[in-house]
């Protein structure tokens, strides 16, 4: 039997951020944006905060009641969302003004992201290190997956290593074949899911 999850609100930011830092600091990606270790520990958070706003405003994040895990998701109408220029840059203003490679992410995983079809984002998911491998990602996801295999509506998101692109491949994501290459960085693996085909009952 499973933790039960609930959708996050405005109340849970500051735990919903506080995880996403503890589990991501530690990040490929986050070492590549905030590459001196003292950077990090003191703009990470912030970061993670400006995603955790923005999912609470514009997506939708769902939590585990005991708080051990978070996914943070994004419903992408065909066609994208409308481009917004400055958002990138916004987001280097409001975590570190002086490092452009919190810029250069948002603008790179942007000018990759699907925009031809519909589909939900998973665009960052949590577990806390008590919690691993008790099968909570994966409720966190189904938790959505099976909504969209309702509705028929395809899922993305960006797998930040080899071990995760495995553990989403499980779940149905299929590599798109090619990376996401960050200058003088990791590889980032873009992952897309069609929705299951209707059975009969």
């Amino acid at each position: 039997m499973g933790v039960a999850i609930r959708r996050a609100g405005q109340d849970d930011t500051a735990a919903v951020t506080d995880l996403l830092d503890r589990v991501f600091g530690e990040d490929p990606v986050s070492g590549w944006v905030f590459p001196d270790p003292d950077d990090r520990r003191a703009k990470h958070g912030t970061m993670m905060g400006a995603f955790a706003a923005s999912a609470l405003a514009e997506g939708y994040v769902d939590l585990a009641e005991d708080g051990s895990a978070v996914a943070l998701w994004f419903s992408v109408p065909a066609g994208g969302h409308p481009a917004d220029e400055d958002g990138p840059a916004e987001l280097r203003r409001a975590v570190d003004p002086a490092n452009e490679r919190v810029e250069a992410i948002a603008r790179i995983l942007d000018e990759r992201h699907p925009k031809d079809r519909a589909h939900e984002h998973l665009m960052l998911i949590a577990v806390d290190a008590s919690a691993r491998s008790q099968g909570r990602g994966t409720e966190l996801i189904n938790n959505v997956l099976e909504r969209c295999d309702r509705e028929g509506r395809a899922a993305y998101l960006e797998a930040s290593s080899l071990r995760s692109r495995a553990l989403y491949a499980r779940l149905g994501f299929v590599w798109t074949g090619s990376t996401i290459d960050l200058p003088d960085g990791p590889q980032m693996y873009p992952m897309w899911r069609d929705a299951a085909p209707a059975t009969d009952a």
